[in-house]
């Protein structure tokens, strides 16, 4: 496989917030994970609360900011870039959801980051049979990284 190309952008303040270099080894162990061996570029944008909120609500219909969205490229037939879309990830939700689940920050950006790539890869948790396999994935990608098992109470 070879290495993805991940960009990292800051559109709110860095404290707290990992480093690119997590960032992609997290993506690249989701694309491990999910058996993706083609070149790879995903774009991530770490942003605050009122932009994490405005994305949900035009995008989703939600009017709250959310942890992770994923926006998979959408090329037109016959362009064949390897890029596979962008999440948008809120550094104040990731925080708050990590201390009010008693879970390391590192960790659960790992979590978010590799969910919202496997988003990007198809896999989805709309139907219990698709959550299965896409937590199950998870699951695994994240024990590869030595990190405990996000769905366990």
């Amino acid at each position: 496989m070879t290495s993805p190309d991940v960009a990292v952008g800051y559109a709110t303040s860095r404290r707290g917030v990992p480093a690119p270099a997590s960032f992609r080894r997290w993506v690249e162990a989701a694309l491990k994970g999910a058996r993706r061996r083609k070149a790879t570029e995903v774009s991530i944008r770490i942003v605050d609360a009122d932009e994490g909120r405005a994305l949900n609500l035009q995008y989703r219909g939600r009017d709250y900011a959310t942890n992770v969205l994923s926006f998979p490229a959408d090329l037109p037939p016959g362009l064949n870039l390897p890029l596979i879309g962008d999440l948008v990830i809120c550094a104040p939700v990731v925080a708050r959801e990590a201390a009010e689940q008693g879970k390391k920050p590192a960790d659960h950006w790992a979590h978010l980051t590799i969910h919202g790539t496997l988003h990007l890869l198809g896999y989805d948790h709309i139907e219990e049979s698709e959550a299965e396999t896409m937590e199950g994935l998870e699951t695994r990608v994240l024990a590869g990284l030595g990190i405990a098992d996000p769905y366990l109470a």
